[in-house]
C-alpha cells in the first residue's frame, strides 16, 4: 500500500490538504503519484428545439475552455509542490466527467493502490442536498480510500 498513490484536488483549501498528505505518503513509502482534477460535464436545458430554442454551443465552449484552463492552474499547483518535494507527478485533466467517477475509473487505470481526497465530511440534509464525491468514491472503491479533512 502507498507505492501507487491516485491524489484527487479540485484546487480547493481541501484539496490541497490531500495533495499534501499524498505527497508525505508518497515520500514516506517511495510511492509514485498520479494527480487528477476533473470538470463536470457542461448541461444547459437550452437549445433542445421548440420555441425560443437557442445555440448554446458557442456558450458551452467558452465554459469548457473557462474550466480547462482552471483544471491546467490546479494541476500545475500540486505538481508544483510535488517537484519541491522531490516527487515525480503525473497529472490528469478528466474533463467532461463527474468528480467520482473520474476517480474511480483512473485508479483502475493507473493501477493505484490508494485513492488520497479531502472531503467536508457534511453530513444529512447537507450532504442530501450537495452530494458526496468521497462518500460515492468511498461506496464504489475497490482499494483503500485515506479521506482528509
Amino acid at each position: 500500500m502507498f507505492t501507487s498513490l491516485l491524489i484527487a484536488t479540485d484546487g480547493s483549501e481541501l484539496g490541497d490538504k490531500a495533495v499534501s498528505a499524498g505527497l508525505d505518503l508518497a515520500k514516506a513509502y517511495g510511492g509514485k503519484i498520479t494527480i487528477v482534477t476533473a470538470t463536470d460535464p457542461v448541461a444547459t436545458g437550452i437549445g433542445s428545439g421548440g420555441f425560443g430554442a437557442i445555440d448554446a454551443g458557442p456558450v458551452i465552449a467558452r465554459l469548457e475552455e473557462s474550466y480547462t484552463a482552471e483544471a491546467s492552474k490546479i494541476l500545475l499547483a500540486a505538481k508544483a509542490k510535488a517537484e519541491a518535494a522531490g516527487i515525480e507527478a503525473k497529472t490528469v485533466h478528466a474533463a467532461r466527467t463527474r468528480p467520482a467517477e473520474a476517480i474511480l475509473d483512473l485508479a483502475k487505470k493507473e493501477n493505484a493502490d490508494t485513492i488520497v481526497m479531502g472531503s467536508h465530511g457534511r453530513r444529512g440534509f447537507k450532504r442530501l442536498l450537495l452530494g458526496s464525491q468521497a462518500a460515492e468514491v468511498l461506496a464504489h472503491a475497490e482499494i483503500p480510500v485515506l479521506i482528509v479533512k
